[in-house]
């Protein structure tokens, strides 16, 4: 059986490090602030309202950080 291995390099510039450091950074900074959007207007809810969601108050942190970092 014949296997191949391809090897690539690829050298990044400074730039493109800081570059990619920044949009690091800028998509962590929009996944907290979804995060804590979504735990303020849940937790805004009344209890009816997030029984009526099939939620609990202890459910309320979770529920926010699957939406926005996904399982």
């Amino acid at each position: 059986m014949a296997t191949v291995t391809t090897t690539r390099t690829f050298e990044a510039g400074l730039g493109d490090r800081v570059s990619a450091f920044l949009k690091d950074v800028t998509e962590r900074l929009e996944r907290r602030r979804l995060f804590n959007r979504t735990f303020k207007e849940l937790n805004e809810l009344s209890t009816r309202e997030l029984d009526d969601l099939g939620l609990s108050r202890g459910s309320l942190r979770s529920v926010a950080y699957e939406a926005a970092y996904g399982k």
